[in-house]
């Protein structure tokens, strides 16, 4: 760990979260606009669904680790809602497996301080016609995997308001002709895709009652004050 110590955001979830460092992806907008000011940590897992994460849960986040998160962004989902096939090869979890999965997985997380934070991202829609088999995804699982989602967090933030959850699914869909410009194939972001969920994860972070607050205009900058002209180091206390 490096110093002065920050607050850390971490990111994680399946290749929504894997490749959002990429090309422009929502993870190196949320480091872009948080530099100098909070750490984003990318712990994203291509193909993985919520049983998975399940299992590597203490190893991602230790219970005993030295410092701990400010805030996990999580999304899983997209997998999950996966058309189960007769040959077992698909990332197929069963809606209510799902559903405490996610709970599970955020009440961990949550319980690491008393001060972590846990945003739930929920499944975005897919463009059927983009993909390669059509057959594994659909739109529609993927608006009932969401809804699952949602629903699961409002359960949560009933009775503590460190969970908040960003309808994904309709989020995306509010951009005009939604299918074609932000799902460069049919299931991962193009970067307006990334700029909307970049947006949407800082307009709740901005509207979320936190103590302390996760605001960009909350935070201090790391050495923000500079003092010219520089004193010389005095070789006495390298």
């Amino acid at each position: 760990m490096t110093g002065p110590v920050r607050p850390v955001i971490v990111l994680f979830g399946s290749s929504i979260v894997q490749y959002s460092f990429g090309n422009g992806g929502w993870g190196a907008k949320l480091a872009d606009i948080y530099s100098r000011q909070a750490d984003v940590v990318l712990r994203g897992y291509e193909g993985w669904n919520s049983m998975q994460a399940c299992q590597v849960l203490a190893t991602v986040f230790p219970e005993d680790a030295v410092v701990q998160p400010s805030l996990v962004i999580v999304y899983f989902g997209g997998n999950d809602s996966c058309t189960p096939l007769p040959d077992g090869w698909s990332p197929h979890v069963d809606l209510p497996e799902y559903v405490e999965n996610m709970r599970r997985i955020g009440l961990h997380i949550r319980n690491l301080s008393e001060t972590t934070r846990v945003i739930f991202l929920s499944c975005p829609p897919v463009n059927e016609n983009m993909l390669e088999e059509p057959a594994l995804r659909t739109y529609e699982a993927c608006r009932d995997y969401s809804n699952a989602c949602i629903e699961m967090c409002d359960e949560l933030s009933h009775t503590d308001p460190s969970f908040r959850v960003i309808d994904l699914f309709n989020a995306i869909q509010q951009h005009h002709d939604w299918a074609h410009t932000l799902l460069v194939d049919g299931v991962h972001f193009s970067q307006v895709a990334s700029d909307i969920v970049a947006a949407e994860i800082v307009r709740v972070i901005n509207e979320a009652d936190w103590e302390p607050s996760l605001s960009v205009g909350d935070l201090p900058t790391e050495f923000e004050e500079v003092v010219y002209p520089i004193q010389p180091i005095d070789p006495t206390i390298v």
